[in-house]
């Protein structure tokens, strides 16, 4: 329901013809500035197309209208203790082991991995990007040591609680895998690390759509073969499901925000937009995977 693909693809179609707006852009500043920019005016468009369409394409836009939010989710507010943030990513990792979503979110990035071993004859590196307390990370790194997965995983974050925290885990664990502490929107002050993937993987929507275009187009610059992005679906599936199971970890703050991030979540149409932007190319492609939405983009 909340994709809203016809009225969107219309609306998209409108902003080509737009004389006022431009995807041109010159500097990182200005590609964020312009991409939130073209953002709200495709919502505001769609909106517009829908009020003519009328009946349920205008009912599915107010209901989208309504549950769309810029709240920040609880676990990003800088007045919590470092203790009470991991508390909240690792009931955050817990919540998707029960429901064993790494496994699932393996089987979908597999197929770049190996295709990049393959052509480079050496295993895959992937330098994951706002990985929390490192869960996916981690279950990246028990893959490869128990299979025959062709990959090197580094972990990331700004936060260096979580940095600290995975790399705890990681050494009680015995697994091959570093956390590094960085930010998304620096890469390219970074050495090369040599990485062949920047994953981000259920953060997408904590970024705006300018921040995303910033952090593709610097994955870019830094040498890396794909971006490859993974949140959850835009839907009401997923809007009722994600709070639902956050609240069998028994954290009120944890079920909390999985609702406001379900609200937060892009369409594949939104993320379609902001690669366009980012990229000046159609490259890239964009899949469901039930509860996911994954975007690729290749580089080379």
């Amino acid at each position: 329901m909340l994709q809203l693909k016809t009225a969107g693809y219309i609306a998209i179609e409108n902003l080509r013809n737009h004389p006022g707006l431009t995807t041109e852009w010159q500097t990182q500043q200005e590609l964020e500035t312009l991409t939130d920019r073209y953002h709200q005016a495709f919502l505001d468009e769609r909106f517009e197309v829908s009020k003519t369409l009328g009946g349920l394409f205008l009912a599915h836009e107010l209901i989208d209208r309504s549950i769309r939010t810029e709240e920040q989710e609880r676990m990003d507010d800088p007045s919590l203790t470092a203790a009470e943030k991991l508390s909240l990513i690792k009931a955050l990792d817990n919540m998707n082991n029960m429901m064993s979503l790494y496994p699932h979110y393996i089987s979908i990035i597999e197929p770049s991995i190996r295709k990049i071993a393959k052509q480079k004859k050496r295993p895959a590196r992937i330098l994951e990007l706002a990985s929390g307390a490192g869960g996916f990370a981690l279950a990246i790194a028990a893959q490869a040591k128990q299979s025959s997965l062709p990959v090197e995983i580094t972990g990331s974050d700004i936060v260096e609680e979580y940095v600290e925290y995975g790399n705890q885990t990681a050494e009680k664990q015995n697994l091959p895998v570093r956390f590094n502490t960085i930010n998304a929107f620096e890469l390219d002050t970074l050495d090369t690390c040599g990485c062949d993937i920047i994953l981000i993987s259920q953060s997408l929507h904590h970024f705006t759509p300018g921040q995303l275009a910033r952090i593709i187009v610097q994955s870019l610059l830094h040498g890396a073969t794909e971006f490859l992005g993974l949140d959850g679906h835009r839907g009401t599936d997923v809007l009722a499901g994600v709070p639902l199971v956050a609240m069998l970890q028994g954290i009120s703050a944890l079920s909390l925000d999985g609702y406001t991030s379900a609200r937060k979540f892009y369409s594949e149409l939104e993320l379609d937009l902001i690669a366009r932007i980012a990229t000046g190319s159609m490259r890239h492609r964009i899949e469901f995977s039930w509860p996911l939405t994954v975007l690729g983009i290749p580089f080379g």
